[in-house]
């Protein structure tokens, strides 16, 4: 009879997982091997390959479990209830702060999905168009003429265009973190720059910022 799996099983592939995104972010996904991910783990390269078949799946899983968090994400605020804005200032919140904790995955998914063998990378892809059309569909709500609105789209990228590259320079110990610059992105795209307040100004109680 075949043994079970342990309980921890999942935890550890999920811990492999986090370890293999950090230094595939780091060093690149060529330039990491198996033998160095099994060294960040504790493991020996024998029990490495138990979780894991290869370098290419652990990259598969990093960027699906990454982009299907993203998808998901989409998915559960046009089931919501709130208004054309609200939804879309939502979905602006929520991707801002699921990368703020996958900022390796993210990464990742940016810059290597390239190495990926052409059906693994269109199903992620796919997913990825999954998450764009979601966005575009709440950008087209917001603008006359929806839902056949040709900007929608370019629209969109340029909103992504915000939001993807932050990692690129936002220190984790600046002034400006994820939960702070997700109202800023919001407040640009939806007003202009004449409508984004400084952290401290949008923190302020209403009397306070109407008597200053």
């Amino acid at each position: 009879m075949p043994r079970g799996r342990s309980a921890t099983y999942e935890d550890q592939r999920e811990f492999i997982l986090a370890q293999a995104a950090q230094l595939f972010a780091r060093s690149g996904y060529p330039a990491t091997s198996m033998n160095q991910v099994a060294e960040a783990c504790g493991l020996s390269k024998a029990t490495l390959y138990h979780y894991y078949k290869d370098k290419s799946s652990l990259l598969i899983s990093i960027a699906e479990t990454h982009v299907s968090k993203l998808a998901a994400l989409v998915a559960e605020e046009e089931a919501s209830p709130h208004t054309d804005e609200e939804r879309l200032r939502r979905f602006i919140y929520r991707i801002v702060e699921e990368y703020a904790g996958a900022q390796d995955a993210h990464r990742v998914l940016t810059d290597d999905v390239r190495f990926l063998e052409e059906a693994d990378r269109e199903r992620v892809l796919d997913k990825e168009r999954e998450v764009v059309a979601g966005f575009a569909r709440a950008v087209s709500a917001l603008r006359p003429g929806a839902p056949s609105d040709d900007l929608a789209k370019p629209l969109t990228m340029l909103l992504f265009g915000m939001i993807n590259w932050m990692f690129t320079w936002m220190k984790p110990d600046g002034r400006l973190d994820h939960a702070a610059i997700a109202p800023i992105v919001a407040d640009l795209f939806l007003g202009g720059i004449g409508a984004v307040r400084s952290p401290e100004a949008a923190a302020a109680p209403r009397g306070a910022r109407e008597s200053g």
